[in-house]
C-alpha cells in the first residue's frame, strides 16, 4: 500500500533541531529516504526517525501504518501537511485552526534581544498554528496574537525560558471584526488617461451580508452573474482580488471584514485600455464604497465561559457576569458544586481569573473558548472609533 502520513505537530528540540511528529496512515516510511510533501509540492528527506515515549526516545529504521513517530531533518513541512510518495500523491484532510482573538505588543528589552526575539517567534509560530505575529508598520512594534491571555503569557514565558529573550509586554487588545448590516449596489468606473495607453474598467457589484449564525458563512464569497461578454473572463479575477484586498482592513477601524458576499452583476471594458490591474483597482474602490454604503459595523469576539463554583458564591459571580455585558445561559450542578454557562465579550474578560479567585476565596474556576462574533453596542463602537 502506498505511503500516506500526516504531520500533526512540529516541536523545537535543543539537541536535534526541529522534530516533526507524524502519524503513518498507510504504507511504510523508512529513515534515510525521501518523502513528498503533497501540500507544498516539495521533496523532503527523512534524516532520522524516533519513537517517543515521554522523555525517552528510541531511534528506529522504519514505521508502518498506525505508528506515531518524530522525524528529524524535514525543512519545509509544517503542522497539518501530508507526506506521501510522489507517484501516489494524496492530501489528507486538513486541520482547522482557530483565528486569534487577542493581541499584545511586545518589545525586546535590549538591542541584542531583537534578533533572538525574531528567531524565537518564527519557531514558536511554526509549532503553534493558532499563534501569529506581525510588525505594525505605523508604530514599528511587534504584535503577537493568540487565543487568550493565558496563551500569550505562555508564549512570552517560553521566549524567556527557552530562547533567553527578555521583553516588555503591552496591555492586551481585542481583535475586533467588521461586517455589513445591509445590502448595497455599487457602480464604479475607473478611468485614467495620461499619454500612451490609459486605464479603463467599469463594474457593478452588489454587496450582501451573510447569515453568520452558521460558522461557514463567515468567509468571503464572490459570485459572478455577468451575462454575455460585458466583462471578459480574464478580467474577473482582478475584480475579486481588488475586493479581497480591502477585506483585511475594513472601513470603520481597520479590522478584518467577516460574512461578506459580493456579486459581480455587470460591467464594461475597453479593447485597448482595459487590463486585470484596471479591474483590480475598480474592485478595490467599489469595495470601500460598498462597505460604507452597506452600513458596516464593528463585531467583537464572544467567549463561551464555563464556571464551577460552590453554591455560596453563585450570587456574586452571576452579578459580576451581568456587569461584564455577559449573557447567562445554563445553570447546573456537578456533584457538590454549581456550574454556570455564559457568553461574555472578550473585552470584558481580561484579568478575570484574579476577580473570580477573590470572589470565591480561590474555590471557583473557569474555562473559556471562542463562541462567535456579535455586533458591539453603539456606545462601545463610538468609543473604539475615537
Amino acid at each position: 500500500e502506498p505511503l500516506s502520513a500526516l504531520a500533526f505537530k512540529v516541536a523545537t528540540d535543543p539537541f536535534v533541531g526541529t522534530l516533526t511528529f507524524t502519524r503513518i496512515y498507510s504504507g511504510v516510511m523508512e529513515a534515510g529516504t525521501s518523502v513528498y510533501n503533497s501540500v507544498k509540492g516539495k521533496n523532503e528527506r527523512v534524516g532520522r526517525m524516533l519513537q517517543m515515549h515521554a522523555n525517552d526516545r528510541t531511534e528506529i529504521k522504519h514505521a508502518v501504518a498506525g505508528d506515531i513517530v518524530a522525524l528529524v531533518g524535514l525543512k519545509d513541512t509544517t503542522t497539518g501537511e501530508t507526506l506521501c510518495t510522489k507517484e501516489n500523491a494524496v492530501i489528507l484532510e486538513k486541520m482547522e485552526f482557530p483565528e486569534p482573538v487577542i493581541k499584545v505588543a511586545v518589545e525586546p528589552k535590549t538591542k541584542g534581544d531583537q534578533q533572538k526575539m525574531s528567531e524565537a517567534l518564527i519557531r514558536l509560530a511554526a509549532e503553534d498554528p493558532s499563534f501569529r505575529f506581525s510588525r505594525d508598520e505605523e508604530t514599528g512594534q511587534t504584535v503577537i496574537e493568540g487565543m487568550g491571555e493565558l496563551h500569550l503569557e505562555i508564549i512570552v514565558d517560553r521566549m524567556k525560558r527557552e530562547f533567553n529573550v527578555e521583553c516588555t509586554v503591552g496591555a492586551p487588545q481585542v481583535s475586533y471584526r467588521e461586517a455589513i448590516t445591509a445590502s448595497a449596489e455599487i457602480e464604479y468606473t475607473h478611468k485614467k488617461q495620461s499619454g500612451g495607453s490609459g486605464q479603463f474598467a467599469k463594474i457593478k457589484v452588489r454587496f450582501d451580508p451573510k447569515d453568520m449564525a452558521d460558522e461557514d458563512n463567515m468567509d468571503f464569497e464572490f459570485v459572478t452573474e455577468i451575462k454575455g461578454g460585458n466583462v471578459p473572463k480574464e478580467y474577473i479575477p482582478g475584480v475579486q482580488k481588488g475586493i479581497e484586498s480591502v477585506l483585511g482592513t475594513g472601513v470603520i477601524a481597520g479590522f478584518p471584514v467577516l460574512g461578506l458576499k459580493a456579486t459581480l452583476l455587470d460591467g464594461a471594458y475597453h479593447d485597448v485600455d482595459s487590463s486585470v490591474m484596471a479591474f483590480e483597482i475598480a474592485g478595490r474602490a467599489a469595495a470601500r464604497e460598498g462597505l460604507r454604503k452597506a452600513k458596516a459595523r464593528l463585531m467583537e469576539p464572544l467567549m463561551q465561559v464555563d464556571i464551577t463554583t460552590p453554591e455560596e458564591y453563585m450570587g456574586d459571580i452571576l452579578g459580576d457576569i451581568n456587569s461584564r455585558r455577559g449573557l447567562v445561559g445554563e445553570l447546573g450542578e456537578r456533584g457538590n458544586v454549581k456550574t454556570i454557562s455564559a457568553q461574555v465579550p472578550l473585552a470584558n474578560m481580561f484579568q478575570y481569573v484574579s476577580t473570580l479567585r477573590s470572589m470565591s476565596k480561590g474555590r471557583a474556576n473557569y474555562s473559556m473558548k471562542l463562541a462567535n462574533y456579535d455586533f458591539v453596542p453603539q456606545n462601545v463602537e463610538d468609543e473604539l472609533k475615537k
